[in-house]
């Protein structure tokens, strides 16, 4: 019976173009497995988009003369043309500025504040000493009150985990000038987290599933969960819902709150534009869904703590949530199954930085270099669970002596023969204990990369995969079935048969991690048809007349099952190229040169 797997993606910020760290935490790790489970056969929905609201749109805007709008059209196109031409097979990926998103924020906002899990509090706004516009909480640094970190933000401290007002920091400076805040009365909305702690605390404590970083530090968290403000001394953000804020520009919903409802609106979004608006709550309302949350750790508690708040308060409740008389009539939302969270990312030893020039752009890499190169790299010398360092040397390195050399290798000497030789798959004889062997070894990768990668492990899953690959090849070296052709044709093609069956299998394991040479190699063994796209962009009219642009992909279309090759004997073979480009030595010097020149 297939499964209904919601992927729900962290939003990357609309204020600049996305670095290889931030896809690393929340786009490679959640198309790896959005994929997986589409060639398992499960129906899966994956969503997220751009995050447009906030302060720091609002400081870009500023510094560059034109409208919070203006900046987050122009980066959403090019975080969009990124996450395509990265591979990631998103069903929706939208934005927070788009009318359906508003109602949706809206309508959550009004409902937990009839609930009374929304309150009023005055408190102290922060705000910058040089321009007067208020400063978000992770705009604000200083010393952590309990731990001494001194780079502890105005939300949370990540070295304690402890969660911060920006008023407690010791010695508090704005991240934009250095100098320290103003902070002045005003009246904000709560969220009352309180209201929610034993709730969360039950829920998290059976989630043993999680990852220990990601469950310890939640648990951390609600040791001391204060209200949490929501909205803003903002003119730039999705209106408060109420008749009083009816006709004022200077308060609106905070950032974050209205971001995380974005997977919601997402899915809405996903379902009125396929022409069947209800169809979101298969996913959302149905208590067998699991729902896997992926991105990087600085963002855990919102996922673990704050969204399932809101979720909670929710409940089956407001315009969204109730289905009166339908199939999910009082079923609330469904809570998130898991919580992937990854670590940082650094490059060459150094936070990435992009004021500092120590940066790589998503769109700057693929302009040189394959997708699926930096793909690979990213599972297996990337952050899944602890902080790791991104090098030119050791992605040449991983590049070369790895993707090249094992699994290139393979695919490129075993087709390149046969096509030479057969120009089709060759009739077998009989099979030998060491054909059977290897067959049987590759077969068994169906189930245990596939029980890691439903795990999340994506790491051991690849690593598994090339194991596999190199197995293959070392059956083909004892083997040598360039000579045995010379004296004996029929045990060649028998050994070629086996091989050519390996790499079709081999094929299905590496989808998920490498799409784009996946599909080349699908095409070169003879079949159409797509295991692993294309992606394509659709314009959408909204309510209001507005149209805004979304990534997705016609995936049920996919003609890949996780399943062993079933390659049949004659098919036409195309002629093949290799998969992989080898890198020359001279790419570090050329790169650790173009990184200083950023960096003047």
């Amino acid at each position: 019976m297939p499964e209904h797997i919601l992927v729900a993606v962290a939003w990357p910020y609309a204020n600049g173009p996305r670095h290889i760290g931030h896809v690393a935490g929340f786009g490679v790790p959640a198309d790896i497995f959005a994929r997986y489970h589409r060639l398992r056969g499960n129906r899966v929905l994956m969503i997220s988009g751009t995050d447009e609201h906030g302060t720091p749109i609002t400081l870009v805007a500023d510094k560059e003369g034109t409208t919070p709008q203006a900046i987050a059209d122009r980066y959403n196109k090019i975080i969009g043309d990124d996450l395509y031409n990265l591979g990631l097979s998103y069903d929706t990926f939208t934005r927070t500025t788009t009318a359906n998103h508003y109602a949706v924020t809206q309508d959550i906002f009004r409902t937990l504040y009839e609930r009374g899990y929304i309150i009023r509090q005055e408190t102290l706004g922060a705000f910058s000493a040089t321009t007067g516009r208020t400063l978000p909480d992770r705009y604000i640094e200083g010393t952590c009150p309990i731990c001494g970190y001194d780079e502890a933000r105005g939300d949370q401290c990540d070295n304690c985990g402890s969660q911060l007002d920006p008023t407690d920091l010791i010695n508090p400076r704005s991240k934009v000038d250095g100098q320290p805040p103003v902070f002045k009365p005003t009246e904000h909305f709560f969220l009352d987290l309180p209201a929610f702690a034993e709730q969360l605390r039950t829920w998290i404590d059976q989630q043993g599933h999680w990852r220990p970083n990601v469950r310890n530090f939640s648990l951390n968290f609600l040791k001391d969960l204060k209200p949490r403000a929501i909205t803003r001394d903002l003119e730039w953000g999705v209106p408060i819902p109420l008749p009083e804020y009816a006709n004022r520009d200077d308060k609106k919903i905070y950032v974050w709150f209205d971001a995380v409802i974005g997977y919601l609106s997402a899915s809405i979004e996903w379902a009125i534009n396929r022409g069947e608006p209800d169809a979101w709550r298969e996913w959302w309302q149905n208590p067998d869904s699991r729902h896997f949350y992926f991105m990087g750790k600085d963002n855990i508690v919102f996922h673990t703590v704050i969204w399932p708040a809101m979720l909670l308060g929710y409940g089956a409740g407001g315009q969204y949530g109730a289905n009166p008389g339908g199939k999910y009539d009082g079923i609330p939302l469904q809570l998130p199954y898991n919580v992937v969270s990854s670590e940082f990312l650094t490059m060459e030893g150094k936070k990435f930085s992009s004021s500092r020039g120590i940066v790589i752009y998503v769109n700057d890499f693929l302009s040189r270099y394959d997708a699926d190169a930096l793909r690979y790299f990213l599972t297996i010398a990337g952050p899944e669970n602890q902080d790791t360092d991104f090098t030119w040397a050791e992605f040449v390195r991983r590049n070369n002596d790895e993707l090249v050399a094992t699994w290139g290798n393979l695919v490129n000497r075993t087709l390149s023969n046969v096509y030479k030789n057969f120009g089709s798959v060759p009739q077998p004889g009989p099979l030998t204990a060491a054909d059977e062997q290897v067959l049987a070894e590759v077969t068994g990768g169906i189930a245990t990369v596939g029980e890691l990668l439903a795990g999340a492990r994506f790491k051991a899953a690849l690593s598994e995969a090339m194991r596999l690959a190199a197995q293959v090849n070392i059956y083909l070296s004892e083997q040598e079935p360039w000579k045995v052709i010379k004296s004996d044709r029929e045990r060649a093609a028998t050994i070629w048969y086996v091989a050519l069956r390996c790499v079709d299998t081999l094929k299905i394991i590496f989808t998920p991690f490498l799409p784009f040479s996946s599909q080349r190699l699908h095409e070169y063994l003879g079949y159409d048809g797509y295991i692993a796209g294309p992606l394509r962009f659709q314009d959408v009219t909204e309510a209001d007349g507005r149209t805004h642009r979304v990534l997705t992909g016609d995936y049920d279309q996919w003609v890949g099952r996780w399943e062993p090759s079933a390659l049949p004997v004659g098919q036409a073979l195309r002629q093949p190229q290799p998969l992989f480009k080898k890198l020359d030595e001279a790419v570090v010097e050329e790169e650790l040169a173009r990184m200083q020149s950023r960096a003047k």
